[in-house]
């Protein structure tokens, strides 16, 4: 489905930058996905502003457009959705495509079980082989028509008339809840998603911001009750916590004085590498801390920190899964040993994160204990400069970005056109902050 593109992109890392300074992340890549889906399925004209325009992002709107929805900017950079209502998506005229964006297939074909039409959600050749059946089951359990190709993409989807469910997640995962309570919207009678523990409520949150009756039992139980309509949006996305983290990481390791990341959403589930590097002795603060349509918003501040190690499991893992690429650049600094426990999940993303990160960063010198489901890291470790390669994987090649800035020599990572997927801006925004740092053309 998606064309690879002829030009290679590189990044180029020279260690001794030092970084301070004021810097902005991205709009929140989570938030904006299901911004442009809800918002198509409001009734009435939704205004988005920071929403994120990136490869995974745009990847959604165009798809949202392939369903008849139309969106674009006004005068003042806002995104304005012309939403549809429930039933009024389009047929589709071809195989809609959702390039490297699981969320987005995932959410989508929540969506597009209870239409009534025929549609079929398909991606790259890294997408179609990210595991889905995850979500595939228990919509079926819902009474989805959905024809899968050996338990990935394409997903061929016939619309059916759905039934609430109450379905028990064997595993925490914010995409498979809100695919659900997505389907849910169409179904008939009460959805519930039971949790085994926290995962992202951004479903949640924007779904009773228009009008829905969302019900949450005992932090574990979120039950949907079908409404006749939704409620446009009027939204502003804050920053993306899983693009700060980068900037969080490289200010620990390589600040000369404070580095302030103004506007991140600090949504409590999304904020679990906060945690962990309290833990580690980092320094980080939260200040001007506010609400922003139902988001907890807040400006972070870091300086450089000496780290210790420590021991990584249970829920914390849930609440950090998009940021352990980012984490492992810490732990190879960190003073002692750093374990994970219960990470499975990092060998279904984009790539498998654990034997991808373990085997580029072992190019810069580093000796990391990879096991099934998670790693061991004891540090400090001494990194020389190599030529990496990010995987086609945006958060693995930033990360490895990362680990550049504290090689003893020059770093390039090749493949790197993918960062532009979450983090448009990322290598500028690094240099900004007085990091050596530049993208060139691949050769």
């Amino acid at each position: 489905m998606t064309q690879t593109l002829t030009q290679s992109i590189q990044v180029q890392v020279t260690p001794g930058g030092a970084l301070s300074g004021t810097c902005r992340v991205p709009g929140d890549k989570s938030i904006s996905h299901r911004a442009l889906i809800l918002g198509a399925l409001a009734d009435g004209e939704s205004v988005v502003r920071g929403l994120l325009d990136a490869g995974d992002t745009r990847a959604t709107r165009h798809v949202m457009q392939a369903l008849g929805v139309t969106i674009e900017p006004d005068d003042s950079g806002a995104l304005v959705i012309q939403g549809r209502g429930l039933a009024g998506l389009h047929p589709p005229k071809a195989p809609l495509d959702c390039g490297h964006a699981g969320t987005a297939i995932r959410l989508l074909a929540g969506v597009l079980t209870g239409q009534s039409f025929a549609s079929v959600l398909d991606g790259s050749a890294q997408l179609r082989r990210r595991p889905m059946r995850r979500v595939v089951d228990p919509l079926r359990q819902m009474g989805a028509q959905i024809a899968d190709t050996d338990g990935r993409a394409p997903l061929r989807i016939t619309g059916a008339l759905l039934r609430g469910i109450a379905y028990r997640m064997p595993v925490a995962s914010a995409q498979v809840k809100s695919a659900l309570l997505l389907a849910g919207l169409r179904a008939s009678g009460p959805t519930a998603v039971i949790e085994p523990g926290p995962a992202r409520d951004h479903t949640e949150r924007m779904l009773r911001a228009m009008g829905a009756d969302v019900e949450i039992a005992d932090a574990c139980c979120v039950t949907l009750i079908p409404p006749e309509r939704l409620r446009p949006l009027d939204l502003r996305v804050p920053g993306d916590f899983s693009s700060a983290a980068f900037v969080l990481v490289a200010a620990l390791l390589a600040g000369s004085g404070e580095v302030t990341i103004e506007g991140v959403g600090v949504n409590p589930t999304r904020t679990g590498l906060l945690d962990i590097l309290a833990s580690m002795g980092a320094d980080i603060r939260l200040t001007n801390e506010r609400d922003v349509a139902g988001e907890p918003v807040a400006d972070l501040v870091a300086c450089r920190a000496a780290l210790r190690g420590t021991l990584i499991e249970g829920d914390r893992v849930v609440r950090t899964i998009d940021e352990f690429p980012a984490l492992m650049i810490a732990a190879l600094q960190a003073e002692g040993v750093t374990e994970v426990r219960g990470a499975a999940e990092l060998r279904v993303k984009e790539t498998d994160r654990i034997a991808v990160m373990a085997a580029e960063l072992r190019k810069l010198g580093a000796a990391i204990d990879e096991r099934p489901d998670g790693f061991v890291i004891a540090g400090p470790q001494r990194l020389t400069g190599a030529v990496v390669d990010g995987h086609d994987d945006h958060r693995v090649a930033m990360a490895l970005a990362l680990a550049g800035l504290l090689a003893d020599g020059p770093t390039t990572i090749t493949d790197a056109r993918c960062i532009e997927d979450s983090f448009p801006g990322f290598v500028e925004t690094l240099h900004a902050l007085g990091a050596r740092i530049e993208e060139v053309a691949g050769e």
